[in-house]
């Protein structure tokens, strides 16, 4: 198995379990406020990362880097909100299933923005695994996206954000170098790795994002932000869990392309359905057996 699959496979895994967590904060917190959580409990174990990681190596913050991880880090926090809007609607399965466009748009905004071409192959693996992202989304008609609702366009408003802010977060990594001067090669210290890249970059973005949310929640719901603090007990673990779930994502997308990597990472889906029916004991429709089955066998192709 190539690294990156089974860092984008951990990765959703996380992502789900994290998810789950945020569930229980819901009750006390904002969605915003839960949202916050994700971002400034997370800073802490990013950047300890960086700092075993780094080695006590200076990045070189060049303009493409900056570029990349704030465009990145305001698409994030921009999809977030829209696919909370987009869920929040009267068409849940229509909203829920264009924010999971991500992939196909990813793969359009990586070429245009870093020349990343895909095979052939790869893009059957994700039309595939996005139909099969419609199956398990629940039944939607043709109608649903002609009548205009706005769960359809925030849902197509949040597929766009993630897209985009997963190609910045690529480039991001691959924009990032270090600064070797003469002595630093004449004493040959190692060249910067892709964990390294990925590390910087997550720990950037995740501070960016707390600064940004911060000063929004402090304007708009000041009260939030003690309940964010009181929270720590669950929230602590959101952070821990959330971070390193990010690191496998950043490190994933550093080593292969963003789309790729964002239609394996629809294996959260399965996740969820997996918990349903044995935790849950949620029966599975035939719908949702085909749905299971298109986007493994979209998943094989990518894999």
């Amino acid at each position: 198995m190539e690294l990156w699959i089974g860092l984008t496979i951990a990765g959703a895994f996380l992502q789900n379990l994290r998810s789950l967590l945020q569930k229980r904060l819901t009750g006390e917190l904002s969605v915003n406020g839960a949202a916050y959580v994700r971002f400034v409990y997370a800073i802490p174990f990013a950047w300890i990362y960086v700092a075993y990681i780094w080695e006590g190596r200076v990045p070189d913050l060049n303009f493409a880097f900056l570029a990349f991880v704030i465009v990145g880090a305001i698409m994030q926090i921009i999809a977030t909100s829209a696919l909370v809007a987009a869920v929040s609607g009267s068409h849940f399965a229509v909203g829920t299933a264009l924010s999971k466009t991500e992939a196909v748009q990813a793969a359009l905004l990586g070429l245009i923005i870093l020349g990343d071409a895909l095979s052939g192959l790869a893009l059957t693996g994700i039309a595939l695994s996005l139909v099969g992202v419609f199956f398990l989304s629940g039944s939607i008609r043709t109608k649903d996206f002609l009548q205009g609702d706005a769960s359809v366009w925030y849902g197509v408003l949040a597929g766009t954000a993630f897209a985009l802010c997963s190609v910045c977060f690529r480039g991001a990594s691959l924009a990032l170098s270090i600064d070797a001067d003469a002595g630093a090669q004449m004493h040959g210290l190692p060249t910067l790795g892709l964990a390294e890249r990925a590390g910087f970059t997550l720990a950037v973005t995740l501070t960016l994002q707390t600064v940004l949310m911060g000063i929004y929640l402090s304007l708009r719901e000041p009260k939030q932000m003690v309940k964010v603090v009181r929270s720590w007990p669950v929230a602590a673990w959101v952070g821990l869990i959330g971070s390193v779930s990010s690191i496998c994502w950043f490190t994933a997308m550093t080593l292969e392309n963003a789309a790729i990597v964002r239609a394996l990472g629809q294996v959260e889906l399965l996740f969820t359905l997996i918990t349903s029916v044995f935790f849950l004991r949620e029966r599975i429709r035939m719908r949702e057996m085909v749905g299971m089955f298109l986007l493994v066998l979209g998943i094989l192709l990518l894999i």
